[in-house]
């Protein structure tokens, strides 16, 4: 039998919506937001917390549907790929790819659906991540993207779409500097979504606001998407966890190591990182650093984060008995580089960086339980006539 509480609710409340000027009913969204807050109460009446937990997820999710892109309706004439309800399947995922790859865009309902569902989606993952291959399993690992699509779908032709599988990690700067970073962001959300343990997403210097004010992506968000995208994509990229370990042996970061010895695991998972990366700090050192040929610690090329040696990734390896660091924001030549005595290797996914530095690509294999990286490098493919950095700051586009 239903709660009184329920039958109360249903004969007794009575929202008259209606967003007209002059008009004393409640606004559409603010009644939906009550109703979906009414019916999770029921629920927990019902079925108890833990059910309620389910189900308030759920609606956060088509209620931030609705409150963001809700009005936005599907039109008839629409013909790209379309979600069905709630769940985002691997026929929807290649059929916005293939739009993706002919220029044509995803409607913008299912953009914010995507969006939202990742939200929710990082907010419950710690800062570290950990990652289990089981023997003889295999996982890929992928660098910088840098909003080139197009190598992005040549990276999958190669090696296979994302799956329970033939898992990835893409090591971040997703978006800034291509001009389909758009594209890129939402292909590999959508994968995320469509299955979780397929693929694992970290957060790079580039996944920050000051970056993408002026590196393109803000400028392409507007231009493909909307304003309330930016701010959307800007509270998302926060929710990106910082690092991930592979079977506690293989620690993968986007930049690098730290100021200080003695920086173990347990303090990188403890990083408060739902913020804007700061300018010092445990947080900024993991998005910013860079490796140095010589030993010790230096000033960082960059103006931001630091310079390490050997002697400080040898140090971190043994403190938290792992055997190998992986990062990436660096473009490296071949794609990848390996250095301090084999210990530490950058790798590099966007070849021929900004149409212009001529580099391959390149991605790491590892397979359980030995997991001896294999490199595989590619080279650029071509792709439509928009030039990086097309949605850039005006002050940067007149020196490319």
């Amino acid at each position: 039998m239903f709660p009184v509480s329920l039958i109360c609710f249903n004969s007794r409340i009575k929202f008259t919506m209606g967003t007209s000027p002059g008009s004393s009913s409640m606004p559409t969204q603010v009644g939906i937001a009550a109703v979906a807050v009414a019916f999770v109460a029921v629920l927990a009446m019902m079925l108890g917390a833990a059910a309620d937990t389910m189900v308030a997820a759920v609606v956060v999710v088509v209620l931030g549907t609705w409150w963001w892109g809700g009005s936005t309706e599907v039109e008839p004439q629409y013909s790209g790929a379309k979600i069905e309800g709630d769940v985002v399947t691997l026929d929807f995922v290649k059929k916005m790819m293939d739009d993706f790859k002919n220029q044509k865009c995803l409607h913008k309902r299912y953009a914010f659906q995507i969006v939202l569902q990742m939200r929710e989606m990082l907010r419950s993952q710690p800062s570290l991540v950990d990652i289990n291959v089981p023997d003889g399993s295999h996982f890929t690992v992928c660098g910088d993207v840098h909003g080139q699509f197009y190598d992005l779908i040549n990276i999958f032709e190669l090696n296979g779409l994302p799956s329970e599988e033939n898992p990835y990690l893409f090591n971040v700067d997703f978006v800034d500097r291509g001009s389909f970073s758009v594209e890129v962001i939402l292909t590999l959300f959508a994968l995320k979504c469509m299955c979780p343990s397929a693929i694992y997403l970290a957060r790079g210097n580039h996944e920050s606001r000051s970056m993408n004010k002026i590196y393109g992506f803000e400028g392409e968000v507007r231009s493909k998407l909307s304003e309330k995208f930016v701010e959307l994509f800007a509270e998302v990229f926060c929710c990106l966890p910082l690092a991930h370990v592979i079977n506690q042996k293989v620690f993968v970061v986007h930049g690098g190591l730290f100021s200080v010895d003695g920086v173990k695991l347990s303090d990188i998972k403890a990083v408060d990182r739902f913020c804007e990366p700061p300018e010092e700090g445990l947080m900024c050192e993991l998005l910013w650093s860079d490796p140095q040929p010589f030993p010790g610690r230096g000033p960082s090329k960059r103006g931001v984060g630091l310079s390490f040696g050997a002697d400080v990734t040898r140090k971190f390896l043994q403190d938290n008995n792992l055997d190998l660091i992986v990062r990436s924001h660096e473009v490296k030549d071949e794609g990848y580089e390996i250095e301090h005595d084999g210990k530490l290797i950058t790798i590099f996914s966007a070849p021929n960086y900004c149409d212009q530095m001529g580099n391959k690509g390149a991605y790491i294999q590892f397979e359980a339980p030995d997991l001896k990286p294999n490199i595989v490098t590619f080279s650029a493919v071509p792709h439509p006539d928009v030039k990086p950095m097309a949605y850039a700051n005006n002050f940067l586009r007149m020196f490319q």
